[in-house]
């Protein structure tokens, strides 16, 4: 097939938050062609998908190699010294360092291929004080660090990336497939907060296999994270999941605040069919400084900590990652002390932040 009939059959492109017809852009970018053959060579400036796996960690290259079984996949260009494989619009990266430290990665795969990253997704490992075995998605970021600060995990201090909108929706299919591999109730299907690098740009995501070694190379769950990503970015015959541009009904997004490092109470409300989620702020990732006796309304103008700043760059990053949504506060009351809560309260008044019951969302 030449170039011009590729380009009569695919006219208009979904490029995630618009469309553009798809003989307007050209660049450099990797393609397989019609033959099952890959070749570098002048392509579509396509929207794509980073999946990030690293070989040094079980848990990460264990799902990418179960992954990489399934049909499709092609030796896609190398990105200094990364290797990569394609398939589709998606992009598989594998490198040999830590997960949470290989910054900007969407940034470099873009200067590198002319490609555009539309989202990033990473595999990794999970770890936990009760080594419970568990199956978990969330955003990243640090944003209540200040300048200074040394991010244990990755990450730069005020930072977070847009959260994937695919979290909600692919915790609800990773929770089925689970299901349905008899993973569960030994696996707990769960969201975590907010939390480590690396430093990305682009909407992001981990997904992740806990909480001891034994776990991360257990190969069902490698297999059923690897099903997670082929079916949720459609690469098999269905219609990929959780695309937000696509999304015609629900408007409303769900930026958590407050409560332990799982959410539970936000947990709660993203299991129900059809509710998105943005950043998951938990109480660590809130640090607030006691007023002391100064526990008025006007004394809560006075509460020092980096929590002001938490929220506010978590609200910013999550409506950036949901172009046209209502982000909504959903606060869990019961984790705050009552000058906490107000203090909260007042300040997402301040900010025009309105707050959600549990309700709103589906």
């Amino acid at each position: 097939m030449t170039l011009v009939g590729l380009l009569a059959r695919v006219s208009l492109i979904d490029f995630g938050h618009c469309r553009r017809t798809a003989a307007t852009r050209f660049n450099r970018g990797y393609i397989a062609n019609y033959r099952g053959k890959s070749t570098y060579t002048t392509s579509i400036r396509e929207m794509v998908t980073l999946v990030v796996a690293t070989t040094v960690d079980p848990a990460s290259i264990g799902p990418a190699s179960a992954l990489l079984s399934m049909p499709g996949w092609q030796p896609g260009p190398s990105l200094q010294g990364i290797s990569s494989f394609v398939n589709k619009e998606v992009r598989l990266l594998k490198h040999d360092r830590s997960i949470v430290r290989e910054d900007h990665l969407d940034r470099r795969w873009e200067e590198a291929t002319g490609e555009v990253v539309n989202e990033v997704i990473f595999l990794s490992r999970h770890t936990a004080v009760s080594n419970r075995p568990a199956l978990t998605i969330h955003p990243i970021g640090v944003p209540h660090l200040q300048e200074g600060d040394v991010p244990p995990a990755g990450g730069k201090p005020g930072w977070a990336a847009p959260p994937n909108p695919r979290i909600g929706p692919w915790l609800r299919l990773l929770k089925s497939i689970a299901e349905s591999h008899n993973l569960t109730p030994e696996f707990e299907i769960t969201l975590e907060a907010t939390h480590h690098g690396p430093e990305t740009h682009s909407p992001t995501m981990f997904v992740e296999i806990g909480s001891t070694e034994e776990y991360w190379k257990r190969q069902d769950a490698a297999q059923a994270i690897a099903l997670l990503v082929w079916e949720g970015l459609g690469l098999g015959e269905g219609t990929a999941v959780g695309n937000w541009s696509r999304n015609a009904g629900q408007n409303k997004v769900l930026l958590g605040i407050g409560g332990g490092h799982y959410v539970p109470r936000h947990m709660d409300i993203v299991l129900k069919n059809g509710v998105w989620v943005g950043h998951l702020l938990s109480g660590y990732s809130l640090p607030m400084e006691d007023p002391g006796q100064s526990k008025s309304r006007e004394g809560m103008q006075g509460v020092g900590g980096t929590w002001k700043e938490a929220i506010k760059v978590s609200f910013e990053t999550t409506k950036e990652a949901f172009p046209g949504g209502e982000v909504l506060a959903h606060l869990d009351h019961k984790s705050f002390k009552s000058w906490q809560k107000n203090a909260i309260i007042g300040f997402l008044a301040e900010q025009g932040i309105r707050i959600g019951k549990p309700g709103d969302f589906c």
